[in-house]
């Protein structure tokens, strides 16, 4: 139970978290379409992204794939780039009658991503056998899950007082918050060392 605890905290930890600014942007962006009767489909959506971040950390566990830091920082702001410039694309649109699908795919290469991009630290916090390796990466995944629902729910009731208090329209609120994160990315982007050779 104390290893539960331990390894569920640090997936907890990793997403609330200022230093993880980039997994926090994208579940901002990756929420603000949607309202709380959309539950069903954030959680589709948050629990792509898990699944996606858990194979790519086993797939780097197990030493079937390894890729470059710097690489993967730059692909991680793409996939932030692009949820975020979707979602001004998509303003107005019925979210009843939108695809998931598209979001969906960007979300797990996000979270196959972001998990490559972790696991450096996660190799080296989980010493010993693959194997040995594979109950402590749920149990972080389950503290993901968990950190992932809290953003959310932050960004959902956000959009609740803006829209109903505030009165700011649902679409006001999109492009705000969307550009919000458009403006911390682009920056990141263009500095990264990839991109300034």
């Amino acid at each position: 139970m104390d290893e539960f605890i331990i390894f569920s905290k640090t997936g907890l930890t990793h997403v609330l978290n200022l230093h993880s600014y980039d997994h926090l942007l994208f579940l901002i962006a990756l929420s603000v379409p949607y309202v709380a009767k959309d539950w069903k489909r954030i959680l589709i959506l948050i629990s792509s992204f898990t699944l996606g971040h858990t194979v790519s950390l086993f797939l780097s566990v197990f030493n079937i794939v390894k890729v470059l830091d710097s690489w993967v920082e730059l692909l991680i702001l793409a996939t932030i780039l692009i949820t975020a410039f979707y979602n001004i694309i998509i303003i107005g649109k019925s979210s009843k009658n939108s695809t998931i699908t598209f979001i969906a795919i960007v979300t797990v290469f996000f979270g196959i991503l972001h998990g490559l991009g972790f696991s450096n630290y996660v190799n080296t916090l989980l010493p010993g056998k693959p194997a040995d390796k594979l109950l402590p990466l749920l149990e972080f995944a389950i503290g993901i899950e968990i950190a992932q629902i809290i953003v959310v729910i932050i960004v959902l009731i956000l959009a609740f007082i803006s829209q109903t208090l505030l009165r700011f329209s649902k679409r006001d609120f999109i492009l705000i918050m969307s550009s919000f994160v458009l403006g911390v990315v682009v920056p990141l982007i263009l500095e990264n060392p990839i991109l300034k050779k």
